[in-house]
């Protein structure tokens, strides 16, 4: 069996114009590499604040490449270029609230303004579809939140069996599909 594929989608005017470096994609990359005791691979993209091109990349890696998880980081605020919540409301068969909420439950812990945060998440078809922000230390942050979740979900929509490292996070899963 192929290593599955981790769709990674950085949603930033000025890194993809070159403005800057973009730090988001990288710093999910390293969290998932801390978390996964799997093999896998990252097909990250950079797109610019657009939503045609947010939802054609979305598209593009659930379909087209087939990326049971897909993750953005950036464009998760009230700024009217902020459009990642809404492309992936476009392109998802159904939301899953529970993430956004679980991120931002967490985010205003250490940031009174996690609550301006839109972070979310949905399903298209067997992939998993997770905003993030595009900060590295709330990245990490609002993964941690969501990420016991994750597996168990790609379980029940027919996507690829991810494991983690226990020492470094714990997922939950019905004894039923727990590892043999």
């Amino acid at each position: 069996m192929s290593e599955p594929a981790i769709g990674i989608v950085t949603v930033s005017d000025r890194a993809s114009r070159g403005v800057y470096r973009d730090l988001g994609g990288p710093a999910v990359v390293a969290e998932l590499t801390r978390m996964l005791c799997v093999p896998w691979r990252p097909e990250c993209r950079l797109v610019p604040d657009e939503q045609p091109l947010i939802e054609a990349v979305l598209r593009d890696l659930a379909d087209g490449v087939g990326c049971g998880l897909i993750i953005t980081t950036g464009g998760t605020g009230p700024a009217p270029r902020d459009v990642t919540p809404e492309a992936t409301v476009a392109v998802c068969d159904r939301m899953m609230p529970g993430f956004g909420e679980a991120m931002r439950a967490v985010s205003l812990r250490s940031v009174p303004t996690a609550s301006l945060s839109r972070q979310t998440a949905g399903i298209r078809g067997r992939s998993l579809i997770i905003n993030l922000p595009g900060k590295p230390a709330a990245i990490a942050e609002c993964l941690g939140a969501v990420f016991p979740a994750v597996p168990y979900c790609l379980d029940l929509i027919g996507g690829p069996r991810l494991e983690t490292d226990e020492a470094v996070i714990r997922v939950f899963r019905p004894k039923s599909l727990a590892s043999p």
